[in-house]
């Protein structure tokens, strides 16, 4: 779930550990106060980003030959 998402100082209060758990997953949470950017809610340095299954789904199509040999052109064997 990378991105960035804003929200204000009550809505933050009020959904803190949502919040908090989305910026484990890779999220930057933006916390605006008076409507400017105040601070920002981001993970721990040297935390990989939790995987979001689906992200490639229809950009990526696996066709019937996916699994047939590599032509010998492409080993380098010609």
């Amino acid at each position: 779930m990378s991105g960035m998402t804003s929200v204000n100082v009550h809505e933050a209060k009020t959904h803190l550990s949502r919040l908090l758990d989305r910026a484990h997953a890779g999220e930057e949470i933006i916390i605006a106060k008076h409507g400017k950017p105040y601070a920002r809610l981001v993970p721990l340095p040297g935390r990989q980003p939790k995987r979001q299954a689906g992200t490639l789904r229809g950009f990526v199509e696996i066709t019937e030959t996916f699994f047939e040999p590599l032509p010998s052109e492409w080993r380098g064997e010609e």
